[in-house]
């Protein structure tokens, strides 16, 4: 293999921190040349300000470096012809047409719905560290925040304000954080700027373009941050994803408690399955051993029992204390499983992403890519 050959090899190996593929495949290298020990490497981006142009552009100038007998590298960086666009969009979908939802039941996509029945759980503060958590683990995981009117997901990511998804022509590319790929609303608005006077249709419009617009690529979780209650945009995901699973966050005392069992009651009737509870801002320890139980105890065990059934057990996965590290980590967009792992809310947390790995979903209901095929005779 000539030096140019293995400059090549290293540099195509360089993987696109939006597109999570190596450039090689995603046919954005161009001219490569060797002269002595000076490499002139070309690149073409997707489009132009790509977000991503610096970082991709130093970790090329980095491999082509690493190859034995360069001293030199000269990073040439272009953009992609339109028709070249074209082509990589219609190969990163994979032959799916354009608005397509591709998250259907016989996706190997496993879907959770972490939902409340009321606001000031820490519904959302769950979700972004279990997504945070899970991608700790090497999962794929993507993370939609569906809760329109009070977006959070960003912020508790540590995601830039004014950051949007990177748009490929028609396919939107969503902002990386920790692992997870995520999406809210809160990317498209202006800072201090809020959603008002939505109603269902436009409800059901935004939640629909989150799932299908949005480029994702292979994940193996999908979470979704649902809002509290049992309205609009919970209708309109029972309709979309009838086959998703559903994670309910309650406190322990009884005003929450009560008022969840009816989100996962809700959820159940549109075909969803309640696959667990989890109690937050449950009792912690002090310093002196003594425990304190500031929002009572029993709420998560009460919703996990109310919602089980004789043949269909609904279990309560974690109980997590109140945690100052978990309340700072949120405010500063640093989620406590990597900021404070050890913290007790962490470790919980950390605890419940290992379970519910674990546990992956059944092929029961799914198509599988497999075909028949007939041998003769003579080949048996």
């Amino acid at each position: 293999m000539s030096v140019a050959d293995r400059v090549r090899q290293a540099v195509g190996a360089v993987t696109d921190p939006e597109l999570r593929q190596p450039i090689g495949e995603l046919d954005m290298l161009r001219d490569i040349s060797v002269d002595g020990d000076h490499a002139r490497v070309g690149i073409a981006l997707t489009i132009v300000g790509c977000p991503a142009a610096d970082r991709i552009e130093s970790d090329v100038r980095r491999a082509a470096a690493s190859v034995s007998g360069i001293a030199d590298v000269t990073v040439d960086v272009g953009v992609m012809t339109p028709a070249e666009r074209k082509a990589l969009t219609e190969k990163l979908r994979a032959g799916r047409p354009v608005r397509q939802m591709p998250f259907g039941p016989d996706s190997l996509t496993r879907v959770i719905l972490v939902s409340s029945g009321k606001g000031g759980v820490g519904k959302s503060t769950v979700t972004a560290n279990l997504a945070v958590a899970l991608a700790a683990q090497g999962l794929a995981v993507g993370l939609v925040d569906a809760d329109v009117h009070g977006f959070s997901i960003p912020g508790l990511l540590g995601i830039p304000a004014g950051t949007q998804p990177t748009r490929i022509d028609d396919l939107m590319l969503p902002p990386v954080a920790h692992g997870v790929k995520a999406v809210s609303i809160g990317m498209f608005l202006r800072d201090g700027e809020a959603v008002v006077a939505w109603r269902g249709p436009m409800l059901h419009r935004t939640v629909q373009q989150f799932l299908t617009d949005v480029f994702f690529g292979d994940l193996d979780v999908l979470l979704i941050d649902m809002p509290p209650g049992t309205g609009d945009v919970a209708i309109s995901i029972g309709q979309l994803l009838p086959h998703a699973e559903v994670l309910v966050v309650t406190t322990p005392q009884s005003a929450a408690s009560d008022v969840a069992i009816r989100s996962g009651l809700v959820a159940r009737q549109t075909g969803q399955r309640v696959i667990g509870v989890v109690e937050n801002m449950a009792a912690f320890t002090l310093p002196d051993g003594s425990v304190v139980d500031l929002f009572g105890a029993g709420g998560g065990a009460e919703v996990a029992s109310a919602l089980s059934q004789p043949d269909d057990d609904v279990p309560l996965l974690a109980s997590v204390p109140l945690s100052p590290a978990l309340r700072a980590g949120g405010d500063a967009g640093a989620p406590v499983v990597l900021s404070d792992p050890d913290d007790d809310a962490a470790r919980t947390i950390l605890e419940l992403a290992e379970r519910l790995a674990a546990g992956g979903r059944g092929l029961s209901g799914r198509s599988l890519p497999m075909s028949v095929t007939q041998r003769t005779a003579d080949e048996a």
